[in-house]
């Protein structure tokens, strides 16, 4: 995975800014979350962007096996 540019971190926390506090954002990510701030780059969007998307947040963690590996291996029995 690259690291956003400041350009892509600039459109991400400007749609985020436009959404915030008016629509729910859905965010899906394979990254964990303690690793977002190293993707960003720059501390100070980093910090805005995380605190447009933590502040009235639910968090939903999700672990275990693939369910594409679980199918193939299904798949090969």
């Amino acid at each position: 995975m690259e690291k956003l540019t400041q350009e892509h971190a600039g459109h991400l926390l400007e749609v985020l800014e436009d959404r915030y506090q008016n629509s729910s954002t859905i965010v899906i990510s394979q990254l964990p979350v303690k690793e977002w701030y190293n993707m960003i780059g720059n501390a100070t969007v980093a910090d805005a962007l995380m605190d447009r998307l933590v502040h009235n947040s639910h968090r939903i963690e999700l672990g275990g096996e693939s369910m594409r590996k679980l199918a193939q291996s299904e798949h090969l029995e």
